[in-house]
């Protein structure tokens, strides 16, 4: 069972991770002088406690280290629904979701920085000016922004940006009107171009308008509207599980799997339905099984199939598990 698994069964890509995960955990406690005290939950995790415990440096340090601290691994797939799951209303999220990643980076994303230059482009993956990103440490208003992106909900979180813009400007003397009412992208990208032709107020406020830049990408993104149908779907499926049985929550699935050539920019695509499902049985715990679930099972398993089969260029994760 999960419980004996040890380092020589998994595979050596995982073997390899797991080694080199120990070795940076070691150099970070001895930089901080840690004697630690390792808890896991879950198989990986008492696999890489194991290890740890055992790795000859590790032993040295913890002989000569002052300060003593506990760890508790936490194995990922414990909690699947956490990972696939699309959570609450927060621009931070959806930015980090739907940008795409800064070169070298795991945790920050690249914001097309086209629009505060003379540059004309319809070429979104222009590469010519360097991308923009969210880490501002050297800008108040930036940090406070990114703040908000996190903590306010999205509507307050996108009027926080305009008064931000609108803070700036004034501060710069620049000609902006302030309108009331919903702000929309095309307004905080009218707000960001008054600041192109003047070079000091560029640099004045260069963090701000990339946080703003990144928010107003990722508003125009078609893939933010489906994180929206994502949400509803999830909070759907919460509140109806109690009382539906799941083969009734597949066949409600089923009816949205289409193929390639059948499918418009709003429907979900094989990756979508892998990430719902995914999530459906994560959520739903113990299932009853019975000839209902079966051929319910059944039908969506023949659907994702010919959904796959159907696909003219599979995607990497597609290719990867298929």
């Amino acid at each position: 069972g999960p419980a004996e698994v040890g380092l020589g069964a998994l595979p050596a890509e995982l073997r390899a991770a797991v080694r080199g995960l120990v070795g940076d955990l070691d150099t970070l406690f001895a930089a901080l002088g840690l004697r630690e005290e390792s808890f896991a939950v879950g198989a990986l995790s008492r696999v890489l406690a194991t290890e740890l415990a055992s790795y000859a440096p590790a032993r040295n340090r913890r002989r000569v280290a002052t300060n003593k601290a506990s760890i508790v691994f936490v194995d990922r797939t414990l909690d699947l629904a956490g990972a696939v799951g699309h959570h609450g209303d927060n621009l931070a999220e959806k930015i980090l979701s739907v940008l795409p990643k800064l070169p070298g980076h795991k945790t920050d994303v690249m914001v097309n920085m086209a629009e505060l230059t003379a540059l004309q482009t319809t070429d979104e993956t222009c590469d010519i000016i360097a991308p923009g990103c969210l880490a501002q440490p050297n800008d108040p208003a930036a940090k406070a922004l990114w703040e908000s992106f996190m903590n306010l909900k999205q509507k307050e979180a996108v009027m926080e940006a305009r008064r931000h813009l609108v803070e700036a400007a004034s501060r710069e003397n620049l000609p902006i009107k302030m309108s009331m009412g919903e702000v929309t992208p095309e307004q905080l990208s009218s707000y960001v171009q008054l600041f192109r032709n003047n070079l000091k107020a560029l640099e004045n406020h260069c963090g701000l308008l990339q946080l703003v830049l990144a928010m107003v990408q990722t508003l125009k993104q078609p893939q933010t509207s489906k994180w929206d149908n994502f949400l509803a779907f999830e909070r759907l499926l919460l509140q109806t599980v109690g009382e539906s049985e799941m083969p009734s929550v597949l066949n409600q699935l089923l009816s949205m799997i289409k193929s390639y050539n059948e499918r418009t920019k709003d429907d979900y695509t094989c990756e979508d339905f892998l990430v719902l499902l995914v999530y459906m049985y994560s959520v739903v715990g113990e299932i009853k099984s019975g000839k209902e679930l079966d051929t319910a099972e059944e039908e969506v398993k023949k659907a994702l199939v010919k959904a796959i089969c159907d696909e003219p260029e599979p995607s990497l994760l597609l290719q990867k598990i298929t």
